[in-house]
């Protein structure tokens, strides 16, 4: 029989063979009489080429995809990311050989805006020291006055990025009371005007916001966008939020000013360096709330992101454009437009 093959990196499973993530549903795939599903082991955490030789789609967890990875066969059509970072792949390598980039705006959106928000609260509030003086009985308990928080009406949250995730936090910050305001070259600005966010410059972003959120993919254009430069132009009482990718900030610049009382705090899902180090000296800092690159990680978030992931993959087998195409140029080039064309032919 005909068969559309799929492979998966392998780190979607355990040891075991049990599942990595239970809420990322594959019987949309494996019910599938035309589908078969192959996993494939990345070498020094890189897919090889010889895993996806003979491959329709590869849906990608964690390992790279680079131009040494791409099959000669002229058959993978599809990498999609289990998110929607992908540094991890080489989009333009992807691009050269007529293949599509897909990622799942709709799976994070909601999930990664809940963590900004998460942190916005848990800062404001000074969760977690309230949480260890609590832990220390009646002394600690003495200590309540020393650790105010601090209320949200009147206060400015600020995007840099307002895109897909942006735009959700924006839409979820509304009833906190809080002026909203934004950075990005690309912004809707009809969109904005709808949700009451202010697009402002770069320098403004910095200067005005109390709480200022990462939202932008990591390039050549973003890496250590937020310097040392930027962060001493930051209120004494602000807070830095990062869920994007760790290198568009600038660690080392970002452990000073928190250590210096530049800033007064950041939430910080995603590091320089992941796993991040024990000795990571940012680690030792009282003032920072940090989690794994793992705030989202709900089964909300990853049903979602599995879901878009199949579709997609669904979608290219019967010959349809998919949702969250990064390389969009891919969408008119002759060579993808005719693998479309024979997998309707086949799978239509």
């Amino acid at each position: 029989m005909d068969t559309f093959r799929v492979a998966l990196s392998t780190d979607f499973r355990k040891a075991d063979g049990s599942p990595t993530f239970p809420s990322f549903d594959l019987a949309p795939l494996k019910d599938n009489p035309n589908v078969e599903l192959v996993w494939v082991d990345d070498v020094d955490g890189v897919i090889p080429v010889s895993a996806l030789t003979g491959c329709d789609a590869l849906i990608l967890l964690m390992p790279k995809v680079t131009a040494d990875s791409i099959p000669g066969d002229g058959r993978l059509a599809a990498v999609a990311r289990f998110g929607v970072g992908y540094d991890n792949v080489d989009v333009t390598a992807c691009t050269e050989n007529a293949i599509a980039a897909i990622i799942t705006p709709d799976g994070v959106r909601r999930p990664v805006a809940v963590s900004i928000i998460t942190y916005v609260l848990a800062l404001s509030q000074k969760l977690f020291v309230k949480d260890r003086i609590c832990r220390e009985g009646p002394s600690g308990w003495a200590k309540r006055a020393d650790y105010m928080g601090e209320g949200l009406v009147g206060k400015t949250f600020g995007q840099l990025g307002m895109g897909n995730i942006g735009a959700e936090v924006f839409r979820m910050a509304a009833p906190f009371g809080m002026r909203l305001i934004a950075h990005d070259p690309y912004a809707d600005e009809t969109l904005a005007k709808e949700l009451g966010v202010e697009l402002v410059s770069p320098e403004e972003l910095f200067r005005q916001a109390d709480f200022l959120s990462v939202s932008v993919p990591l390039s050549d254009a973003t890496h250590h966008y937020v310097n040392a430069e930027r962060l001493a132009t930051m209120k004494p009482t602000a807070y830095l939020i990062n869920t994007a990718r760790g290198p568009v900030v600038d660690q080392v610049a970002l452990h000073e000013a928190l250590a210096g009382g530049i800033i007064a705090g950041a939430g910080l899902d995603v590091f320089d360096v992941e796993p991040a180090p024990a000795d990571e000296p940012i680690l030792k800092l009282d003032n920072v709330i940090v989690t794994p690159h793992a705030l989202c990680w709900t089964d909300e978030c990853f049903a979602g992101i599995g879901a878009a992931d199949v579709a997609a993959v669904l979608d290219i087998m019967h010959g349809r454009q998919p949702r969250g195409i990064v390389n969009r140029e891919i969408a008119e080039d002759a060579r993808w437009l005719a693998k479309l064309e024979e997998y309707a032919r086949r799978f239509g």
